[in-house]
This record gives C-alpha cells, sequence and structure tokens, in this order.
C-alpha cells in the first residue's frame, strides 16, 4: 500500500532524459490500463454488500469526546431533513384547527381535532385532556402516533382477541384489550398529560390519499416527496399544534408509538429538537428497520440505522421496549451502542430498554414501562410504580372527527394535487432563498452533502484516500505512467486509476472524467490521445479512474438499481436508495477521492477537472462539492438535466436532484477559480448558474480538444 506514489515518481522524473513521444500501450495489452488480472472485477465492497431493510450499515460508536459525537448528530439531523423533503422546512402555514364533540369520561375528556398541516392537506385525531386543571398551571403533553394495527386510531379487537391478549397476561382488562390504543392516552390524560392521538396517512379518518400509494415513483425520488416525509411533516405540526394549546408546558413534550408509529416517534426526534422525552416501542432495532412505505425514505439510512438515528435524541431521556420480533436483541444489541453515547453526557440512566417476551405488541404490559419513563421523566409525581386503570372505550363511530355540521374540508387534496402544491411550494421557496446568496449555498451545500451521501462537507479528510496495488512508476517514452486502485479508508472500495505525469511536471494535476474510465486517455490504436496528449504537453499530470461500474468493473450489477421491495409494498426504489448511494452519487463519490488523492501528493499546484460526455455532469456535481479544491473544471453537460430521468432505474438517478432546481442549481457553489460547461440546455436553474462568478455557459457543443485548450491556456 501507497498513500502517496507521488514523489516516488518525481524521483523517476528528475532522472528522465527521454526524447520523443511513443504509444505507452494498447489498452488491450494489460501493460497499463488494467490493475486487475483478466476476468478479475476489483473487490469492491459495493458490489459484494448492498444494504436493505434488514441488513442496514451497523452502529458502532466510537467517538472520543462529546463534540465529535455532536457534530455527527447535527449531520445526521441534516440527513433525516433533506431526505424527508424538509430541507430547508417548508413554511408553516396557519393551523386554523377544529376542535369539537367533546366526550366526558370521568377525569378527562376527549375531543375531536383536524387542522392543516399545509394547505389542503388535513391531520385528524382524537385529543385528550385532564380535567381539573389549576388555573394557571401547565401540564406536558404527549404526541401519540399509533402505527399499523388494523383501523389506526379506530382500533376495535375482536371478543376471541381480547380473551386470548388477557389468557397470555398481555392485558389485564377486556377494556384495554379491546382498544389498546385508547387506553393509552386515557391513562397518560389521568396522569396529568395533555394526549393527541393522530392518525397516519390512510388511516380512520386521513381519507384522501391512500396509504402507501402515490409517493413511488421516480418524480417522487426526485422530489424528496415521500409518505415518510409527509407524516413526519404532520407530526412536527401536530407538536406545533398542542404546543399552542394554553395549559400546555412548551418544555415538557413526549412522543409515544408503537411499530410504525415507533418510527414516526424516532425519526420526530431526530428532526426535530423540541421534544423532551421519547419512548418508541418495539421498533428501535439494528435489525429489521421499518417495512412499509411510510417508514422509509430515499437517503434516510445510508451510512446509518435506527439505532443511531434514535442517538441522536441523547441526551434527553429515550425509553424503549422490545418484543418477540426483529427488536428481541434490543437489550444487547442497541441498548449498550446507545448508552455509549449517552456516557459521553454523563447520562447514561436516561436511556432504558426492555424485552418483553411478547409478540410485536403496545400492550398493558409494554405500556406500563412507558407509563412509569414519562412518570419519572417528564416529573408527574405519580405514585410509583404507576399501574393502568381501567376505563371505558369510545367506540369507533363516536370517534370520527367529520360529521355533519364538521364535514371534510372540500380543499382536500389526493396524493397527485398534494404533491404538486408541495413542488409548487418548494419551488417557491428555492425561489426566495436565492436572494440571499450566502444562505443558499448553505442550504444547497447541506443538501448536496447529504444527496452524495457524504460524511462531511467537501473532499475527504487528509491521509483518508488511500492507494493500493500500485504498479510502481513506469518510465514509458518520455513520459511516466502509475497504475493501481484508490480507496477511501475503511470503505471497502476499490477503485482501478491510472497516472501519467509528463518529464518537467508543473504541479497541475487534471483529473479526467470519462464514460470509458481510464482506457480513453488512448485512442484506438493504443497511443495517448490528442487530446490527454495536449495536457502532457502543457507538463500537466493528467489522472483517469474507472468510476462505479465503468471501465475494469466489467458488466458488474448495480446494486443501486431497485430491488424488489416486500410483498406488503408497492416497488419503490427508496428501499434500496434509502440505504445504498445512487449509481450517480457512487460516481460522484469515486471523483471526489481522486480528488483528494491529488490534493495530498507532494507538489500538487493546482487541480483542474475534466468532464467529458455523460460523466460531465458527474464531474459537475464533484466541482460543486469540492469547493475551493479545484481550480479550473471544464465540463460537457451532455444537454442533461434531472428532468430527463423518468425511471427509477435509470443510471442518472438523483434522489433530490428536482426539488433543489436540477443540474444548475448546484452551480452556484462552483465560487473558486473558473467553471467553463458546455453543451448547456437552458433548464431548471439556468439563470441562477449564469449569475455566477467565474461561470461560463456555452449551449453549443464543442470537442473534448476545445474544452482542454480552454482547461489549459
Amino acid at each position: 500500500m501507497n498513500c502517496h506514489p507521488l514523489p516516488a515518481v518525481t524521483v523517476v522524473i528528475i532522472g528522465l532524459s527521454l526524447a520523443g513521444r511513443t504509444a505507452i500501450g494498447a489498452p488491450g495489452d494489460g501493460e497499463l490500463l488494467h490493475v486487475f488480472a483478466s476476468g478479475e472485477k476489483p473487490d469492491d465492497s459495493r458490489l459484494t454488500h448492498p444494504r436493505d431493510l434488514d441488513h442496514p450499515a451497523i452502529f458502532s460508536p466510537e467517538f472520543k469526546d462529546k463534540d465529535e459525537w455532536t457534530r455527527r448528530a447535527s449531520a445526521l439531523r441534516q440527513q433525516v431533513l433533506v431526505a424527508e423533503g424538509l430541507w430547508p422546512l417548508p413554511v408553516r402555514t396557519p393551523l386554523n384547527p377544529v376542535i369539537h364533540g367533546k366526550i366526558d369520561r370521568d377525569d378527562y375528556t376527549v375531543e375531536k381535532v383536524f387542522f392543516a398541516s399545509t394547505p389542503g392537506h388535513y391531520v385528524s385525531g382524537s385529543l385528550y385532556r385532564p380535567k381539573n386543571i389549576p388555573g394557571g398551571t401547565k401540564v406536558p403533553a404527549v404526541l401519540c402516533p399509533h402505527g399499523h394495527w388494523n383501523g389506526g386510531r379506530f382500533l376495535w379487537n375482536s371478543d376471541a382477541d381480547c380473551k386470548k391478549q388477557i389468557e397470555e397476561g398481555a392485558e389485564q382488562t377486556m377494556e384495554g384489550a379491546r382498544s389498546p390504543l385508547q387506553a393509552r392516552c386515557a391513562m397518560l390524560a389521568r396522569m396529568g398529560c395533555v394526549v393527541f392521538h393522530y392518525d397516519m396517512i390512510g388511516y380512520a379518518d386521513s381519507q384522501p390519499i391512500e396509504h402507501r400509494k402515490g409517493f413511488t415513483d421516480a418524480e417522487s425520488i426526485l422530489r424528496l416527496q415521500s409518505m415518510m416525509g409527509v407524516q413526519t411533516w404532520n407530526s412536527i405540526r401536530a407538536l406545533d399544534f398542542v404546543q399552542s394549546l394554553p395549559e400546555v408546558d412548551g418544555q415538557r413534550t413526549a412522543v409515544t408509538g408503537a411499530s410504525g408509529g415507533g418510527t414516526q416517534t424516532l425519526i420526530l426526534g431526530a428532526a426535530d429538537e423540541r421534544p423532551a422525552v421519547e419512548f418508541p416501542a418495539v421498533m428501535v432495532s439494528m435489525n429489521m428497520q421499518g417495512g412499509c412505505v411510510c417508514e422509509n425514505a430515499p437517503l434516510l439510512r445510508v451510512g446509518t440505522d435506527n439505532v443511531e438515528l434514535s442517538a441522536v435524541f441523547a441526551p434527553k431521556p429515550l425509553g424503549m421496549t422490545a418484543a418477540n420480533d426483529w427488536t428481541i436483541d434490543l437489550e444487547t444489541k442497541g441498548q449498550p451502542e446507545l448508552k455509549s453515547v449517552y456516557k459521553l453526557f454523563g447520562a447514561e440512566t436516561r436511556v432504558a430498554a426492555k424485552h418483553l417476551s411478547f409478540e410485536h405488541n403496545y400492550n398493558q404490559v409494554s405500556r406500563e414501562v412507558m407509563y412509569n419513563f414519562l412518570n419519572q421523566h417528564l416529573k408527574l409525581g405519580q405514585p410509583s410504580p404507576v399501574k393502568e386503570k381501567p376505563f371505558v372505550p369510545i367506540e369507533p363511530k363516536d370517534l370520527s372527527v367529520y360529521d355533519t355540521e364538521h364535514p371534510r374540508p372540500a380543499d382536500a387534496l389526493d396524493a397527485a394535487a398534494l404533491r404538486q402544491r408541495m413542488t409548487e411550494a418548494s419551488n417557491a421557496q428555492m425561489n426566495e432563498l436565492a436572494k440571499d446568496p450566502a444562505e443558499y449555498s448553505r442550504i444547497l451545500r447541506t443538501a448536496l452533502r447529504v444527496m452524495l451521501c457524504e460524511p462531511t462537507e467537501g473532499l475527504p479528510r487528509k491521509g483518508e484516500v488511500l492507494a493500493g496495488r500500485m504498479s510502481g512508476p513506469r518510465p514509458v517514452g518520455s513520459l511516466v505512467t502509475e497504475r493501481g486502485f484508490i480507496r477511501r479508508d475503511g470503505t471497502g472500495e476499490q477503485v482501478p486509476c491510472a497516472v501519467i505525469f509528463p518529464p518537467d511536471w508543473n504541479g497541475t494535476v487534471v483529473v479526467w472524467a470519462h464514460p470509458e474510465g481510464k482506457a480513453s486517455l488512448f485512442d484506438n490504436t493504443g497511443a495517448l490521445s490528442p487530446t490527454a496528449r495536449k495536457l502532457t504537453d502543457s507538463k500537466a499530470a493528467v489522472i483517469a479512474a474507472d468510476l462505479f461500474l465503468t471501465g475494469e468493473y466489467g458488466n458488474a450489477d448495480a446494486p443501486s438499481n431497485p430491488n424488489p421491495a416486500p410483498s406488503a409494498n408497492p416497488p419503490y426504489a427508496a428501499f434500496t436508495l434509502g440505504y445504498n448511494r445512487s449509481l450517480l452519487a457512487n460516481r460522484v463519490h469515486d471523483l471526489l477521492d481522486v480528488l483528494a488523492l491529488v490534493r495530498d501528493w507532494d507538489g500538487t499546484r493546482s487541480i483542474r477537472l475534466a468532464g467529458f460526455g455523460q460523466a460531465g455532469p458527474w464531474a459537475l456535481l464533484a466541482r460543486a462539492e469540492a469547493g475551493d479544491a479545484i481550480d479550473k473544471a471544464a465540463v460537457d453537460s451532455n444537454g442533461f438535466d434531472f428532468d430527463q430521468v423518468k425511471d427509477s432505474a435509470d443510471p442518472m438517478m438523483f434522489p433530490g436532484a428536482l426539488k433543489y432546481g436540477g443540474i444548475y442549481a448546484f452551480v452556484p457553489l462552483c465560487t473558486h477559480g473558473n467553471t467553463l460547461i458546455i453543451n448547456a440546455r437552458k433548464a431548471g436553474k439556468w439563470d441562477l448558474a449564469e449569475k455566477t462568478a467565474g461561470v461560463t455557459l456555452r449551449e453549443n457543443k464543442e470537442s473534448e480538444e476545445a474544452m482542454v485548450d480552454w482547461l489549459v491556456k
């Protein structure tokens, strides 16, 4: 292994006295182009270990101090918001809540609520309030998302199911077994909390949009419009709603739900800093991550899992229950990792997980674990241990928020209409944001980092990109060549590359991005191509790599193409793109590694980037992400923008690209040096790109030689 092959090459160059230019090897001779033996492919982890909801990236915390974790947690919070289409947060429009139909119980009331989380989309639910709150007293609030139980908020189990639950010791009363969701809310209200029990999309009163439908096509991926994102926004607005109630103490808000409601709980805790206590039940795990469309979004769990996303809540109190399901090992696989994060804050006692030997549930035994956790951490002052009291459940027909006097609003939107409204609102927000260049750049840099699935903005850290299987410097004619593969430390990746140095190298390195990889440095006779020769004649070194699935990768299948979705769901690319980089992002990732490698070479004075043909858009995104590392870039946009992508399996699929305005939306990030973009198509944020200092846009097609002439002059 050799991290920096250049110093050895420099020694060879100094001693060269050869003259003339000769062919430096035909592409098929294996001497200069091939890093791997015939028939051998890179041993790249991306080919053999794609992630999915059953095999996520596993959280292995190794943080030296609280500050290091805090930086990671901030990046994860941004990842969640970008992935769910909430970066930047949408405008908070008026909720205009309707509260009616009070039902009186012994020491609490239940009211019917609906409000607009965004114009045309309504959140519906039941509001439980304790009676006899002393005047001026502020009480805690608890959000209760329900999960994928039959009927959701209207869950009403049969006599046979109730008796079975009682026989198994899961419930103690028929009423609790009949409606375990209502039992939770009623008991929390009796403990002194305002409770909002609200519908998931397509459940109970939330009917204009069918659950799992309407947010699974290619455009939804490109615009980061997902059912999960809409539900997270509903949760954020539900938090806005309860905190607007005059009797609620906004500093003491908890969230608890089970199964899919557990997903909503942990994601809300990562997306919004206001909740004070969380209790996701039968969800947090290093195993299955959530099997529904509404629990998955593109980009969401790339490089992470539900355990680490739950850790973002640290150091605030986090309680969990597990069952005989995918969470069965939570006490030994998940809880220790969470405690290691909480230990950084001296708060190990604030995180707790308990396995209870029942099937997937939020039964009375589990609920009582939650009551006691909230009693302690919300400081409710109830006698301990808290035991659930009998209650009188409300029949589903009497819980519906819509009736003759309070009909469903006439402007309630279906999925297609809601998505159109979301697109219009997002476009207007981004146009307004563009009026503030500094804030626009801040938002776009974070978005691009997450879309590329990079842990930090910019290039990898110094020394993080390594070189392996290097051939050693080889003089051929008046040039020196070297080949090998590069990898980012700890990734298990192998990206074949080749470097060509002129004898009088002046410190300029041109990173060559081409869809045919390093073979494109040569013509069909095996001689250095005229375009590459222009660069070496200008005393620049040239490095080209076989970016993911090009060149020596051969015909390897791309794991970034959508995998079959679970049978309970429609096909949805987020089941793949929520756990793995897109093919396009992988190629940009490899380019960033090449750029980092040459940045670290002794003697590098200037880095330039050339992107040809289909690789032009890859290079443009790398140029935007690399910041001031690149002095000059010439890219062929290939007449491309992301509105041309119509299929989730398209090699140019890039989650989020249309939300932010297409390929030209990222050009304003190219603020260092000069950038030439040829073969450009007026689309998207063209006008914004055209105003960027140092950027030249040309609609006409130009040759590779002309691009290089501009790059070296």
